[in-house]
């Protein structure tokens, strides 16, 4: 069996080591356009910030190694054109020569991958606006900076990959804007969560404009200028990072069937719409998990999976891709963030009916020194309690609650369970009721009705004549900052300061982090009051406010004209 993969690094490098673990007979060979048969897409930042300072650590496998190892054939620097699928061949172009040349196959593997996002703009064709795509894209941009002594720069794109090279320009030492079209930086995040972004970017210098599309490119002397509507910025160099669509010509060409965003339709094998032929990666089309809608997913760890799907379906192994519930985790300079399933606007534009928990606990036992604070944010389904998503933001010991919030929604937990898990404790790694598990106490007590919650979007629309608000936080606390119109009674006081809340009105109660204020809740419940416990606390809320007064005032510091 003769098999030619067109594209390497993760779903075609994968499907080809695949096929030769199950298959020592069959021919495999790849054909990649760029120079590297197998890299580290994801570490391309990090060798911009020179925290990974060997170009080879990028190569994960060369063709030389790949033949050594998998007796695979990987040419690169040659690009596949066109596909005939009916005479069931591919013709290639030697990019290094020219020459060009066919292919036959029995079966062909589509792993293309994604191009980047590059608006048709003027000036964006100056040879200081950069794309990062590919190892060779890294050492250009990298080679320029040195050559050019480049002292500032300008990042366009709040994404995962954006917010990556604007970090590691930054602790190069050099002046960075971040710009992002839309109102938040990362758009799996809900913007309350985005807030604790927005502020660890500002916080290490960058400097942050959100809602900002760039209009033009236009070079000025030893840099560019940066053309928004009615202002201008000027900078040493430009990278565009506004996103990528799926590599789909090849695909076009040869008449596959296209789905959404331009994405190569497949099957649950892996199977396009013409025979014998697969597609992997960034290029296909898949389905939600959660949601159950198509959509696409660019990211190593489905590309991956993927690519051993397609391989076990060539060589005769049942195997089924079931879609992706989208797992994410990027470190922004001292912190995480990590999330997982849907957050609100999708399970909104899903028409789910959802609820949902804001926490704040420490990342280990409270006792233990060196605990901090993250943030978790779990989504479920109203009626059926059916998780739907996490997103979390802290320092130690996000990703391993991700994963285990990824892990139940994976397996069809309700959310209502999650408080059963029996989590790995120890004071230095966690406390005996696990982050996770506080998170389940809290939905549990929602659906018993133990827990009653009031949101910051629910603010503006207090019925506050009708209605007590009550921050139960310390004299001290309140003094340095509240929202107004509160009472403040510290819970340790509220037993014998009952007779100053109004009886017949609902109280709406908040604490720094929603622990005090829900104990406040219970005993006002059990005194026959009707208490709103508030989501996320009051240091949930300052820095969502903070965030929205610093977005709505920012312009890049002494980069204006």
């Amino acid at each position: 069996m003769k098999i030619i993969i067109v594209g390497g690094v993760a779903g075609g490098a994968t499907a080809a080591a695949r096929i030769r673990r199950l298959d020592e007979k069959a021919r495999i060979t790849i054909f990649e356009r760029t120079g590297f048969i197998s890299y580290a897409n994801c570490g391309l930042p990090y060798y911009l910030g020179e925290v990974i300072t060997d170009p080879e650590e990028l190569t994960l496998q060369t063709p030389e190694s790949f033949f050594r190892r998998f007796n695979i054939t990987a040419k690169v620097r040659h690009e596949v054109i066109d596909i005939n699928p009916s005479a069931k061949t591919v013709t290639v172009k030697n990019l290094e020569n020219g020459n060009i040349f066919s292919e036959n196959y029995d079966k062909l593997i589509l792993a293309p991958g994604a191009k980047p996002f590059v608006p048709q703009i003027p000036g964006v064709d100056s040879k200081r606006v950069f794309t990062l795509r590919t190892v060779e894209d890294t050492f250009r941009i990298k080679n320029f900076a040195n050559s050019e002594k480049a002292k500032s720069a300008a990042v366009i794109g709040g994404g995962f990959a954006g917010i990556e090279i604007a970090e590691n320009l930054r602790s190069l030492g050099m002046k960075v804007t971040l710009i992002e079209a839309g109102k938040q930086l990362l758009s799996p995040f809900d913007s309350d969560m985005a807030s604790f972004i927005h502020s660890e970017i500002r916080k290490n210098g960058i400097n942050l404009l959100l809602e900002s599309s760039v209009e033009a490119f236009s070079e000025n002397g030893s840099g560019i200028d940066i053309l928004f509507k009615g202002r201008t910025i000027h900078t040493d160099m430009a990278i565009l990072a506004a996103g990528v669509s799926p590599e789909n010509s090849l695909a076009k060409k040869a008449g596959l069937r296209i789905g959404v965003r331009g994405s190569i339709i497949v099957n649950e094998k892996m199977e396009t719409s013409v025979p014998n032929i697969y597609a992997v990666g960034d290029a296909v089309q898949i389905k939600n998990f959660v949601t159950g809608t198509e959509s696409t997913i660019f990211l190593a760890g489905p590309a991956n999976k993927q690519g051993r799907i397609a391989a076990d379906n060539i060589c005769g192994i049942k195997s089924e891709y079931k879609g992706a519930v989208g797992s994410s985790v990027i470190k922004i300079f001292s912190i995480t963030a990590a999330s997982t399933g849907i957050n609100e606007s999708a399970a909104k534009s899903a028409g789910i009916d959802f609820d949902k928990v804001i926490l704040s606990p420490l990342s280990h036992a409270g006792y233990y020194p060196g605990g901090k604070v993250m943030t978790i944010k779990v989504l479920f389904e109203k009626k059926s309690f059916r998780l739907l998503g996490a997103q979390i933001i802290g320092y130690d010991g996000v990703d391993k609650r991700i994963d285990v919030l990824a892990t139940a929604l994976r397996c069809g937990m309700k959310a209502t369970d999650i408080k059963d898990l029996e989590l790995a404790y120890a004071p230095p790694y966690s406390s005996a009721k696990d982050p996770v598990n506080m998170a389940g106490f809290m939905i549990d007590n929602i659906a018993n009705g133990t827990l009653k919650q009031w949101f910051i979007s629910d603010l503006e629309n207090l019925p506050k004549n009708s209605c007590t608000l009550l921050d139960t936080r310390t004299a001290g606390e309140f003094e340095r900052g509240h929202i107004e119109g509160f009472k403040n009674i510290p819970v340790d006081e509220l037993r014998g300061r009952l007779s100053e809340i109004e009886p017949g009105k609902p109280v709406y109660v908040i604490c720094q982090s929603g622990l005090r204020s829900y104990i406040a809740s219970r005993i006002l419940e059990g005194n026959g009051f009707t208490a709103y416990n508030f989501a996320g606390g009051f240091r949930f809320y300052d820095s969502v406010m903070n965030d929205k007064r610093l977005t709505e005032s920012s312009f890049p510091c002494g980069m204006d004209k």
